[in-house]
């Protein structure tokens, strides 16, 4: 008994959805557009967090899905224009048929000519169907791209940070296992993207493809390849495909550059996110973030115009800052760094007397490691040097900052600057100025 995808019946059923694929094809398209604009608030807003907080995995990651956001909304928007072309040119051929080269009445050599490169109307309009069919299904054969390059970092991340950096592996274990793991991955990452870029160049030479299987089969279970190989191969065992396919990378490449592209309005005023006593910067006011819906991960007031008694000064937490803490009390980074993905389920097999002793001795520590955020940061308004006390805000366990709060009642009226800096290093002279936020204080 034949399989059903055997059946002439199947194939029927195949041709006909063929055929009215179009339909699905812009609805499909305009849903995904209108989703893929407004993704990009929140993810923009998340590259932004994990560039000021110096976390480089996410920075690399969401760089990876902002430049995909980008891609895929070219290619859709190129399907849909395609497809508009589409339906447009059927609508025209269902008016005025094929083209009437001899109503034209041009010369024989233009006739001739034309009859060559522009050819029947039919084949342009077929032309223009393979066309938007190709580009449809390479947009979203790119999602199982951007998954894939996500998966690979991930394991990057996790050999890097659990075994070659685990402080509770010998180092052996990270010489012996890490690094020959990362070496691996790093090496397969390579000879994968090349092979697809080459249009399977490394499958082609006998020795050479003994050499790449192993990573090709590691590969396609890290990359899930079993539910989108078969596009892959329909796209390279037609030479059509694979020439759009080619032609869409310089079109990727471009937009790479046109998103690199800003304009500035002055000479003296840039796009960059400065603040100081003639600069108000929005990151720093929390009325002005909620209202636009940004974050930030600097040290921001409560409001540009201040009727309160008081300033209240907050900083979110990010791992750099802890980092700095470390850097000014060694006594403070504990043996082994807990930071990093923890579940909610855990299995301890260690002597729960040996846990109670550790977290007391943490919480111990909680003080002197706030007690050293206080003597790194220093504040002023104006000339005036204000005691920092600041203390952990804690809204949950994923949200964590650092808050104080001034009396301002004996500052005048009008202008004042807020200024927050930091020694360079450890016992330097020298102070870096890490924020300074202009406010006005009026009283009520």
């Amino acid at each position: 008994m034949n399989p059903n995808y055997e059946k002439a019946s199947f194939k029927k059923l195949l041709e006909r959805l063929q055929e009215e694929s179009w339909q699905l094809e812009l609805l499909i398209s305009g849903f995904a557009i209108f989703g893929l604009f407004y993704a990009q608030e929140p993810i923009n807003d998340a590259f932004y967090n994990s560039l000021k907080g110096g976390e480089t995995i996410l920075v690399t990651l969401y760089s990876t899905i902002i430049l995909f956001l980008y891609i895929m909304i070219f290619n859709l928007l190129l399907h849909i224009i395609l497809r508009g072309l589409w339906i447009g040119a059927l609508g025209l051929r269902y008016v005025s048929g094929e083209i009437d080269y001899e109503v034209l009445n041009y010369s024989e050599k233009f006739t001739k000519y034309l009859k060559k490169k522009v050819g029947s109307f039919d084949s342009y309009i077929g032309k223009l169907e393979n066309y938007c069919s190709v580009i449809f299904a390479i947009s979203f054969l790119l999602i199982f791209y951007v998954i894939a390059v996500t998966i690979v970092i991930i394991f990057i991340s996790l050999i890097g940070d659990y075994i070659i950096d685990n402080d509770n592996f010998s180092k052996w274990i990270g010489y012996l296992i890490g690094w020959p793991l990362m070496i691996f991955m790093l090496t397969g990452m390579f000879l994968t993207f090349f092979d697809l870029v080459t249009a399977g160049l490394l499958k082609k030479k006998q020795w050479i493809s003994k050499i790449y299987f192993p990573f090709y089969w590691v590969f396609s279970i890290l990359t899930l390849s079993f539910l989108y190989r078969p596009l892959i191969y329909n796209f390279l065992d037609h030479k059509f495909g694979k020439r759009i396919s080619l032609l869409l990378i310089p079109s990727y490449i471009f937009i790479l550059v046109l998103t690199s592209f800003y304009y500035q309005k002055s000479n003296y005023f840039t796009n960059k996110n400065d603040s100081n006593s003639i600069i108000a910067n929005h990151f720093n006011y929390d009325d002005l973030q909620q209202k636009k819906k940004i974050q930030n991960l600097v040290f921001s007031i409560q409001s540009k115009v201040i009727s309160d008694p008081y300033l209240r000064i907050y900083l979110p937490f990010h791992e750099t800052i802890e980092n700095r803490i470390f850097e000014f009390n060694p006594k403070l980074k504990p043996e082994k760094d807990e930071r990093g993905l923890h579940s909610n389920i855990k299995v301890s097999i260690n002597d729960a007397k040996k846990e109670n002793q550790n977290e007391f001795q943490k919480d111990s520590l909680k003080l002197v490691y706030v007690n050293t955020f206080n003597k790194i940061y220093s504040i002023k308004i104006d000339t005036i040097a204000y005691k920092s006390e600041f203390i952990i805000d804690k809204i949950d366990k994923e949200e964590l900052g650092f808050e104080t709060y001034l009396s301002i009642s004996n500052l005048s009226e009008g202008k004042h600057l807020l200024t927050i800096s930091r020694p360079i290093k450890k016992d330097s002279v020298g102070e870096k100025i890490i924020s300074k936020i202009p406010f006005w204080y009026f009283r009520k």
